[in-house]
């Protein structure tokens, strides 16, 4: 076990394996680094991989720094700073893709290629009330229950007929259970609070757009209320998309090979 105090007294956890360049995963929210277990494993061949946890998820310890995302971006520049990185490869995946989209826009010279999968710029009402009853179980039943709300949503309808179905969602159940229900909750208030909606044309770098062919959690056209990939890929500057079929909204999950075969070729690996 690595960790790593940030100047704000946070507590982080990381851990690096394989060689190359240096690729940062951010996970989604509840997860902590487990979001990647499947995904890390395709990209160690190409990349020294960095996985770790938000304050308050899995072995770190703190809490997410006043300035909704921007606060949150900011934990992660000084960890990348911490850890002795000039530059990385980022990507971050639903939560972690707006909080990578933030930092791009912040501090765009510590990214080298940046790939942002599934997730809005700014939740529409139904996404809204969706979360809104993620914080009503994490606060009465806990995380376990979370993370059966949240599958429902996640994965796409065929995932649930393949043999190692009840395997991954016992998985998450377990990995679930290391975020506090109060990490959780302020994650959400965040995501709902926020709209980087003004950010996305600022985001010079290179940039691979992933979403789910069947993502009912960050759908690419969310309502009228919402910002998604649907606009999302029209304002940034440098932008690919890839749309992984038969794929909900956790494809690095349901299809960590694709996923890897697709971002290495994007970044080069």
């Amino acid at each position: 076990m690595t960790l790593v105090n940030l100047p704000g007294g946070e507590t982080i956890w990381y851990r690096k394996t394989g060689a190359g360049a240096p690729l940062l995963h951010i996970h989604g929210s509840a997860f902590g680094h487990r979001n990647f277990e499947k995904l890390t494993p395709f990209m160690e061949p190409h990349f020294e991989v960095i996985d770790f946890d938000l304050p308050g998820y899995g072995e770190s310890r703190g809490t997410q720094r006043t300035g909704g995302m921007e606060g949150i971006a900011e934990q992660v520049y000084e960890l990348i700073q911490a850890i002795g990185y000039d530059k990385v490869h980022l990507h971050g995946t639903s939560f972690g893709a707006m909080i990578g989209l933030t930092l791009a826009a912040r501090h765009p010279d510590v990214i080298d290629r940046l790939v942002l999968s599934c997730f809005l710029c700014r939740y529409d009402k139904a996404a809204r009330m969706m979360r809104s009853t993620w914080k009503r179980a994490a606060r009465d039943s806990g995380m376990e229950a979370v993370a059966d709300l949240t599958s429902v949503a996640g994965f796409a309808r065929g995932f649930y007929e393949r043999p190692g179905a009840e395997a991954q969602l016992a998985s998450m159940r377990e990995a679930f259970s290391h975020t506090t229900p109060d990490a959780f909750v302020a994650g959400t208030e965040t995501i709902e609070r926020t709209d980087l909606s003004p950010l996305a044309p600022l985001v010079k770098t290179p940039t691979l757009l992933l979403a789910g062919q069947e993502d009912n959690m960050t759908p690419f056209n969310p309502a009228g209320s919402g910002y998604g990939f649907s606009q999302i890929k029209e304002v940034l500057p440098d932008c690919r998309m890839e749309t992984l079929p038969e794929c909900g909204h956790y494809l690095v999950i349901e299809q960590p090979e694709l996923a890897a075969e697709m971002i290495t070729a994007f970044l080069g690996g």
